[in-house]
């Protein structure tokens, strides 16, 4: 399985873990499915860009960086839009999607393939 592949499931499952997190908060629980959806959505971007970033760059660290980048771009994008009740959820959203960015960069470095070197003849 090739480094995006790993990262679309690592942040497939890492999303819906995410947005799970969402069932803490008693306001936002009638909407919880489609926080759950988006969250899983949202993990399979980062996911993908950082699976596409590993292919590149073999470095843990900077795995992780990208990873935490993506995360919270994504998370502060999700979380500037208002709930039914206009409240804004920043803490909420952001801490949880920056945490689980690092987690998919580092896996993302971790498993999968890399392509194979093609050889010139």
């Amino acid at each position: 399985m090739n480094k995006p592949v790993a990262g679309i499931l690592v942040g497939a499952v890492l999303g819906l873990i995410d947005g799970s997190t969402a069932w803490f908060t008693p306001a936002v629980r009638p909407v919880l499915m489609g926080i759950l959806m988006g969250s899983c959505v949202k993990g399979m971007l980062v996911g993908l860009l950082c699976g596409l970033f590993a292919r590149k760059v073999h470095s843990n660290a900077a795995g992780i960086g990208v990873g935490l980048a993506l995360g919270l771009l994504f998370a502060y994008l999700v979380a500037a839009m208002p709930s039914e009740t206009g409240e804004h959820y920043y803490l909420q959203i952001m801490a949880p999607g920056f945490v689980t960015g690092a987690i998919i960069g580092f896996l993302t470095q971790r498993l999968g393939t890399a392509p194979a070197p093609t050889i010139r003849s």
